[in-house]
């Protein structure tokens, strides 16, 4: 399966190249070609599966490029160490036909873990693979409004032929974010204040990645970016596995029946989130409805009632 960019439609990458840089050169997104879908078999055995098992099955239907034992080695060690539960993403029902999926067991307590501890296993098993990433030094850089920060910094640290720099909005985060970032152990890693908001940090990142001429220094250095953003490819697989998962539960406890549709919502900032559980619809998840949840963070609801 290769991948193209939202801007140009002509440039094809495979998923390793796609993970490593993060971001095509003229600012789009990659993006697959086309779409694999889920069958009833997929479904049932799913439910018999781990939390780990699920991801590798998810995980090769995108990642073509990858071998068996690749993917098993990278959910593994995402999955079956580095969270509280047995289940990573534990489903609880608060009452009938309602349930939460939990994905704040991983250890900095938010939902990016599930996609930030195993990108840096993806990223590592992508540049040895990838022709321009072979034997570079990966430059990780990644825009936060919190939570997505302390994740990232967490699953690089210490990873080999990796630093990871995280920008954040200096008076837009919590302060309990802000001191887990800036308390963060490992060699590799880097917290930088930003004087705006989380766009600006955002722009900022998207506007380093398509400077060239930032890029050809940092390659006399033996060195490429990389984003940890949502906008990479590989952070946004991680995220359709866990409304896969929840479905295959709820069908294997007899709570559904096979293609009964279930809706989604989810309390959604910037639409990553959300976005993965549309690609899940988009391969045959029995979905109905998607329900975007805003607070006052409500910068996506504002751009869709308004256009501003």
């Amino acid at each position: 399966m290769n991948y193209s960019s939202t801007r140009n439609s002509n440039i094809k990458v495979t998923s390793a190249e796609a993970i490593i840089k993060g971001l095509s050169d003229e600012g789009g997104l990659f993006v697959p070609e086309k779409l694999p879908k889920l069958t009833e078999s997929d479904m049932k055995y799913l439910g018999k599966m781990n939390y780990a098992e699920r991801a590798r099955l998810i995980l090769k239907k995108f990642l073509t490029d990858f071998t068996d034992e690749e993917l098993k080695s990278a959910a593994n060690s995402a999955y079956n160490q580095n969270f509280a539960v047995e289940n990573a993403a534990q489903l609880s029902q608060l009452y009938p036909d309602c349930y939460i999926l939990e994905l704040f067991h991983g250890p900095t307590c938010a939902f990016k873990d599930m996609a930030l501890q195993l990108l840096p296993h993806l990223m590592t098993a992508s540049a040895a693979k990838s022709e321009t990433a072979r034997g570079k030094q990966i430059a990780v850089l990644c825009a936060t409004s919190g939570d997505t920060g302390k994740a990232a910094l967490e699953g690089f640290k210490d990873v080999k032929n990796t630093s990871v720099t995280v920008f954040y909005p200096e008076d837009g985060v919590s302060e309990m974010q802000k001191r887990q970032m800036t308390t963060q152990e490992g060699a590799n890693v880097r917290a930088c204040a930003v004087k705006g908001n989380f766009d600006d940090c955002q722009t900022g990142v998207k506007e380093i990645f398509t400077d060239s001429g930032l890029v050809t220094k940092l390659a006399d250095k033996n060195m490429i970016f990389s984003s940890a953003n949502s906008i990479n490819w590989g952070r946004l697989v991680p995220q359709i596995i866990y409304y896969v998962s929840a479905y295959a539960e709820l069908l294997e406890a007899g709570q559904i029946k096979q293609g009964e549709c279930v809706n989604i919502c989810v309390p959604t900032g910037n639409f990553g989130n959300i976005l993965a559980a549309y690609y899940a619809r988009e391969m045959g998840l029995p979905i109905n409805k998607l329900i975007c949840a805003s607070n006052s963070n409500n910068v996506l609801t504002d751009c869709i009632n308004t256009g501003v």
